[in-house]
């Protein structure tokens, strides 16, 4: 009884862990996921075009501007625009998707600077995608760890995979955790619906998983700080696949002095098998 119970168990684990890796490889992959970018553009005051891109742009203390060319045409939140288009001031991590024919103009700020991203379904690098290596999961990388608020959060500034480029996070907490017995922690950065997120690098690193980093999605902490991580999950970031993402490094204290084999590996597309 006992044996059919952890064999049900795990399979029941290994169901979750895959639906979860198919939803990754889905959003990485979508007709304007990460992997159809063709270009990442930075914006400054001087008017440019773009090969892959309509229209000529630039940007200044207004915002972004656009200006469309006679038979040129954006769809920006579901209305048609012509001539110049005005996107605004965008906030920090914050962005706008333009529909142009079949490719999304995502319109953003990334590290203090305005960035125009074509993404496009007939990318190379998305059109030859063949999935993510990973580690099979495996139940002992998922432990449980503690949440620890700090008393009011931190500005933290972590480096980005684009050189001279920096992220500034408000950290709210770390969280706690042991591995084989050795006790390890974790600054968290904040994620969406009271998730948190955590950037880590560690002995595997530039071994068999992408040497910048990876990252882990935490569920909301219960009411007693209690917070489980599924190392099983760890996720590449955009950059792990191309040189046209903006993703951040770990801070410092998050580069793990263990192996945590466990999670996706580098992809094939940087050398991965």
């Amino acid at each position: 009884m006992t044996t059919e119970a952890t064999t049900t168990d795990r399979d029941a684990f290994t169901e979750s862990w895959l639906d979860w890796y198919r939803a990754q490889e889905a959003r990485l992959a979508a007709p304007h996921g990460f992997l159809a970018i063709t270009g990442l553009h930075w914006l400054d005051d001087r008017p440019q075009r773009f090969p892959d891109a309509p229209g000529t742009w630039r940007t200044g203390p207004e915002g972004v501007v656009v200006d469309l060319d006679d038979g040129e045409e954006l769809v920006v939140d579901g209305t048609p625009v012509r001539g110049a288009h005005h996107f605004g001031v965008i906030p920090e991590r914050g962005g706008v998707d333009a529909v142009w024919k079949d490719a999304v103009i995502e319109v953003a700020r990334r590290g203090g600077h305005d960035i125009v991203r074509p993404r496009h379904p007939d990318a190379p690098l998305r059109t030859a995608f063949t999935g993510t290596p990973a580690y099979s999961p495996d139940p002992r990388w998922a432990v449980t760890g503690r949440y620890i608020p700090f008393d009011t959060p931190r500005p933290t500034t972590v480096g980005a995979a684009v050189e001279g480029l920096e992220h500034v996070y408000d950290a709210p907490g770390r969280v706690e955790f042991e591995l084989d017995g050795r006790p390890l922690s974790l600054t968290a950065f904040p994620g969406r619906g009271g998730r948190l997120m955590v950037l880590f690098t560690d002995a595997t690193s530039g071994v068999t998983t992408y040497a910048a980093n990876r990252s882990l999605i935490l569920e909301p902490p219960a009411a007693d700080g209690t917070v489980v991580l599924d190392f099983n999950r760890a996720a590449n970031l955009p950059c792990a696949y191309t040189d046209l993402a903006t993703c951040p490094l770990p801070p410092a204290e998050n580069r793990l002095p263990v192996a945590i084999e466990a999670g996706q590996k580098i992809p094939r597309e940087r050398g991965g098998s």
